[in-house]
């Protein structure tokens, strides 16, 4: 259950941002806003802002969405068991809003052999040289 008021969600969120984070929906890939992002920064939830992903660990893992070897800050960040469409994969969701975010594979290339496959519609970038005026300035040490 979300901790955030749907219908203020449905005012703030564009409607693809809606259904991805409140209904577990998955955006297009190679159609979406990061899957090839090059900018240095972070990716915080659209909906609670809490810092999720870093550029530092973003790669192009071919499949269309933004991936990632891990997470930013791993106490936003969980995993639940997933059976949907006759699959079983492990989603992942943001701890503060419980935001549906994307799942994570075992085929990365880090050292955890993780791959974080992220909907782009789940997250807001901010680049580098805005993480101060942003709000999130103790995040400018990745980038200096």
């Amino acid at each position: 259950m979300s901790k955030f008021n749907k219908e203020e969600l449905k005012k703030k969120l564009t409607p693809m941002q809606y259904e991805v984070t409140q209904n577990n929906g998955t955006e297009p890939p190679f159609r979406n806003e990061f899957y090839d992002n090059k900018r240095e920064g972070i990716y915080v939830d659209i909906v609670s802002g809490k810092p999720l992903f870093s550029s530092k660990d973003q790669y192009d893992a071919g499949c269309g969405w933004p991936s990632f070897t891990k997470p930013l800050a791993a106490e936003e960040v969980f995993e639940k068991e997933d059976l949907s469409y006759g699959m079983r994969r492990i989603e992942v969701r943001s701890n503060t809003a419980d935001s549906h975010l994307g799942h994570v594979f075992p085929d990365g290339p880090g050292p955890d052999g993780l791959r974080y496959c992220i909907n782009s519609a789940a997250l807001r970038f901010i680049p580098a040289g805005e993480l101060e005026k942003e709000g999130y300035g103790e995040y400018k040490k990745l980038f200096s």
